[in-house]
């Protein structure tokens, strides 16, 4: 009897422990869930809509997806788009604040500068951002040290001044237009400003603050320039063919910052592709939201190759013969 006894007191404890050791595995499993496997939600803002942003917006949610991040699966969006009007951009900004978003990603300068100044916890991936530095988003491109990082849409503007004087061999004199209140374009315009006195050219400025002023800021350049420059301008990219009706009429070529404002009715451009920045930057969020990269401590990332884009129609409206070294290996609007 007392044998029997014992063994079912073996086997009772042998089953507690079991038990036991069962839970305890279990709970070490949950402790060491990956961040990937549970639904997060995420805010996306763009400054107003136009080919560049749009393709950067999808570009995020792809590069997200390709990292594990799915929409409808384990993330949640919440998509707005400001139309270019700061209060709209305020009351997206305080709306993710408010719903506790886990994370942020600003689409455009404006669009970053105004989610940043509401929020320094919620952790905030930019793209379509000319100079994080300049902007005031980060301590510095290597180590922002903020709750900020992201990728730039940089240009090559130097290139793309190259690009110019291979149409238009015998400038002298080129025109810029961009919104007054941007900073990148004011930055880009810089950047055209001292490669074009290297080389002798003239660089006369006209600033728009609406869509509303473009053509008149057109005219004021017209006759007196021999190309027009426009830099990755929000206000100019949201209304390129405006810009158009007047360039055309001119047979002024028009050099562009990126692709998607030739495809409007620029000429050409060696530029951003934006859906790429995009992607780029959605991988850098999956990142952040997996645990493996804080805001802070990631650096900002630049693309390095870019496309030359030829608005072939626009150049035979203007009567604009373009050389072949430059169609070679171009993108070709036809």
């Amino acid at each position: 009897m007392m044998v029997l006894k014992s063994k079912k007191m073996k086997a009772l404890t042998a089953g507690i422990m079991l038990t036991l050791a069962m839970g305890l595995l279990g709970g070490c499993g949950s402790d060491k869930k990956e961040a990937g496997d549970k639904k997060v939600n995420v805010g996306i803002v763009q400054m107003v809509e136009h080919e560049a942003l749009d393709a950067a917006n999808k570009g995020f949610v792809d590069g997200m997806a390709a990292k594990g991040f799915k929409e409808g699966q384990n993330v949640v969006y919440d998509k707005q788009n400001a139309q270019a009007d700061q209060s709209n951009l305020q009351n997206i900004a305080h709306r993710f604040v408010s719903n506790k978003v886990d994370l942020i990603c600003a689409i455009a300068t404006p669009a970053a500068q105004t989610v940043a100044n509401v929020t320094s916890d919620i952790p905030i991936v930019a793209t379509a951002v000319t100079d994080y530095e300049a902007a005031k988003l980060v301590k510095s491109k290597e180590k922002p040290g903020t709750n900020v990082t992201g990728t730039t849409d940089m240009n090559p503007v130097e290139a793309q001044l190259e690009l110019l004087l291979k149409l238009v061999p015998d400038a002298k004199t080129i025109g810029t237009i961009y919104c007054s209140s941007e900073v990148n374009s004011q930055l880009q315009v810089e950047l055209l400003k001292k490669a074009a006195a290297a080389k002798g050219i003239t660089v006369k400025e006209a600033t728009v603050s609406t869509v509303n002023d473009i053509q008149q800021a057109a005219h004021s350049l017209a006759g007196d320039v021999q190309a027009i420059y426009v830099p990755t301008d929000n206000v100019l990219a949201s209304a390129m063919p405006t810009l158009n009706v007047v360039t055309t009429e001119a047979k002024l070529p028009v050099i562009c910052g990126e692709g998607g404002m030739v495809r409007a009715g620029g000429l050409a451009t060696l530029g951003i592709d934006y859906y790429r920045l995009g992607v780029q930057t959605g991988e850098m969020a999956a990142d952040i939201l997996n645990g493996k990269a804080k805001p802070a401590e990631m650096p900002i990332q630049a693309q390095k190759e870019f496309t030359v884009t030829i608005n072939k129609k626009e150049a035979q409206k203007i009567g604009l013969t373009i050389p072949e070294d430059v169609l070679k290996g171009a993108q070709v609007v036809e």
